[in-house]
Parts: C-alpha cells; structure tokens; sequence
C-alpha cells in the first residue's frame, strides 16, 4: 500500500532538489521536462467530468481544475522572470499569492481547456526561448524578495522542471486513489 502520508500527499515526488553543479545535459533535460506538461495533463484530464475537476487533490488542497490554472499562472510568472532576467541586471522579482490567485474564478471555475491551451502556447515559447540562452545567460540571476536570494536562470529552469512533475504527481495520485486511470 502507498504511503499516504499529509507530507507524501503535499510532496508527491518529494521536495526541490537540485545537484550543487548544473551541467549542460541538466539544462537539456530539465528543458525536455518542461516541453511535456500540456500533453500529460491533456491525456490525464481529457475524460474526467466536471466533479472530477473539482475534486481536491488532498484534504485541504487544490481541485485538479485550480491546480492546472495554477500551473498556467506560475509559470507565466517564470516566464516573465526570465525575460526580466536576460534584460536586468539582477532584478527584483514580484512575489505573488497563489493561495489568493487559486480563488479568483479565472482560476476556481474557468473550463480547464483555457488553462491546457495557455500552457500549450506558453510552454512552446518558453522552451524556444531557454533552447537559445548560452551558458552565460543561464548564470544570470535574479532577486527573490520573499528570502533576499540570488536564483539563477539554471536554478530556476530546475525548480520549474520539478514544479511541473509536482503538480502532474499531484493529479496522477488522486486518479490512482480514485480509481479514474
């Protein structure tokens, strides 16, 4: 029997982590695992009805619905912290409340079909866009006001990589709970 622990359900495929030293074959892959979220959750959610949609993925968590609208607006937000990255020096990101975003209704009960195309469209651009940094562009780093700290673009394709098989992990796990695979 899987260990359905709160901390297992929260972090299904565990916490963050990345190697001291990012290589250029982590890059690759981490750029090939942001490539596949949009087809992954297309094939996962595509049968599921609209009380599946809205069921929470653990006691207090998200409904799948609100964790794909999720993923779309965190990784815009990174989106857009690169490209503030490649073109300041070393800015000061905006910090943003997801639990907050989470209850909007373009988040809470918006079809999901908006949330699986936006991911497509942004998705493509942003993997064209990391496909074409050099090694010195990946260095360059920005401030995150919530701990004061230098991120780098290397660092940040890494955390959204893990971000992406979080919430897929997140998806699959309540479906298997379920019965629903």
């Amino acid at each position: 029997m899987e260990d359905l622990t709160a901390e297992k359900l929260r972090y299904p495929i565990g916490k963050v982590k990345l190697p001291e030293v990012i290589t250029p074959k982590h890059i690759k892959a981490w750029i090939s695992i942001l490539d596949e979220p949009p087809e992954k959750l297309n094939y996962l959610v595509r049968n599921l009805s609209e009380k599946q949609l809205d069921t929470p993925y653990r006691d207090g968590g998200w409904t799948i619905r609100q964790v794909l609208h999720h993923l779309v607006d965190s990784h815009m937000n990174s989106y857009i912290r690169f490209k503030w990255t490649l073109t300041e020096e070393e800015p000061v990101i905006k910090a943003y409340f997801e639990d907050r975003w989470a209850n909007l209704p373009d988040t809470k009960d918006a079809p999901v079909d908006l949330a699986l195309q936006a991911l497509e469209a942004l998705h493509a651009k942003w993997t064209y866009l990391l496909q074409g940094l050099n090694p010195d562009q990946l260095k360059r780093c920005f401030i995150h006001p919530e701990s004061n700290s230098k991120v780098s673009l290397e660092q940040n394709i890494g955390i959204y990589a893990w971000h992406s098989e979080h919430h897929i992990a997140h998806i699959e796990q309540l479906m298997k709970r379920r019965g629903w695979l």
